[in-house]
């Protein structure tokens, strides 16, 4: 009797779960990295101190330093664009851009290193993202903005430039990240979790969604450690070469 074919090893999934899982614990390190020192001054061997794992681990993934900022800049931009998923032309307008601001702000609190070294390329040119920015980011705009006008025409919003709602969305959003110690200086406070990002998040949504025609969103309590501390007034006459 022949012997029964030996059985075919099935691909093991945990293997990619492994990967997957190193390469991500890899980027949320250089995230930081590149935050920090930008893309000239960071290196790999102090993205893998941050990752807690030798250098060569790091190449074995990403074999430059070029492709590592790559990924951590289109990971960001892939989560950013994930969120417009529920602007659809059957969805509520209201809800549906309440929902991407709160997710925009959410990725703002949970993200801010990312989102800062994205604030770099744009700053820099661009010149790792100008074909996903023209393409991909392009293409998904025009048909997010194809949805609102559509809703613009049936009487169900104000009338808005849509690519410049995005615009105006993106940058009322990504500033808490990007100009993090800016807000927390000029609120006084040394973090912005809890109450007080609460109140930014709700303010940034009642401000979209009252420009879109939306109705008026409830005005949020200011919060205890800022609502009696009277507005700083600057030195008259004192020269600083910082913007503010």
């Amino acid at each position: 009797m022949a012997a029964a074919p030996a059985p075919t090893a099935a691909p093991a999934p945990a293997a990619g779960r492994i990967r997957q899982a190193n390469e991500a614990a890899i980027v949320r390190a250089a995230e930081a990295v590149f935050a920090r020192d930008g893309f000239r001054g960071a290196s790999m061997a102090e993205i893998a101190a941050q990752a807690g794992v030798a250098k060569a681990n790091i190449h074995y993934y990403f074999r430059t330093k070029q492709q590592l900022y790559r990924a951590v800049l289109e990971r960001m931009l892939r989560d950013w664009l994930a969120e417009t998923d529920g602007i659809r032309a059957d969805a509520d307008p209201a809800q549906a851009l309440g929902a991407y601001v709160r997710a925009k702000m959410a990725l703002a609190q949970t993200r801010p290193e990312a989102s800062r070294v994205f604030a770099g390329e744009m700053l820099r040119g661009a010149p790792e993202m100008q074909d996903i920015l023209r393409g991909e980011l392009r293409e998904l705009v025009a048909r997010k903005s194809a949805v609102i006008e559509g809703w613009i025409a049936q009487g169900r919003m104000a009338p808005v430039d849509p690519p410049h709602l995005f615009f105006t969305i993106w940058a009322a959003t990504q500033t808490y990240a990007d100009f993090a110690p800016q807000v927390r200086a000029v609120l006084g406070a040394r973090s912005l979790r809890g109450a007080p990002w609460q109140r930014a998040t709700e303010h940034v949504v009642g401000l979209v969604l009252r420009g879109c025609g939306l109705g008026d969103q409830p005005a949020p309590a200011p919060a205890a450690d800022t609502a009696a501390r009277p507005a700083p007034r600057l030195r008259e006459g004192r020269k600083t070469s910082r913007r503010g």
